[in-house]
């Protein structure tokens, strides 16, 4: 019976985190260190899927992630997020900073990444604003570890 009590009180206190979102899909812009194209939309009350297509060192970037959103700190409207997934570049290695200058030719990258941040809808208007922090590490290609963030703003649709 105490494990029962016990489960039960874990549940209610995690009740207050689950909250649905107040959008289904959002389309945007992100800025930082890799800067194009967001859609984010939910396939569950607190899980999103979000794809990116983005310029990085004259190149261009995709990536898509699934991500867990709770309530953070109990405002409404504001959530934190976590997740993952894989990103894939393409890059002229004269322009990337991995390589040097007169090295010539195009590079492929393949890699996984992370992410971690913080997000608030505005109830008055239909947008989102978004911060985050982007691990990743490249598998193929130039391979190493990177760490990116960005801010992200989206219009959202019901």
């Amino acid at each position: 019976m105490k494990k029962i009590a016990v489960f039960i009180f874990i549940i209610m206190l995690g009740l207050p985190m689950v909250k649905a979102q107040d959008y289904q899909t959002a389309l945007g812009v992100r800025g930082g260190f890799f800067s194009g194209i967001s859609i984010k939309h939910f396939i569950s009350r607190t899980d999103a899927v979000e794809g990116i297509a983005a310029f990085h060192h004259r190149g261009f970037m995709l990536a898509g992630m699934l991500q867990r959103h709770a309530n953070a700190f109990d405002a409404p409207g504001l959530s934190w997020y976590y997740g993952g997934g894989a990103h894939a570049g393409f890059y002229d290695r004269q322009y990337t900073p991995w390589f040097g200058k007169d090295e010539r030719g195009n590079v492929s990258t393949f890699g996984v990444m992370g992410a971690l941040g913080l997000e608030y809808k505005i109830e008055e208007i239909p947008v989102t604003i978004g911060a985050d922090l982007t691990p990743a590490f490249n598998i193929f290609g130039h391979t190493g570890v990177w760490m990116g963030s960005g801010l992200t703003l989206r219009y959202t649709f019901q």
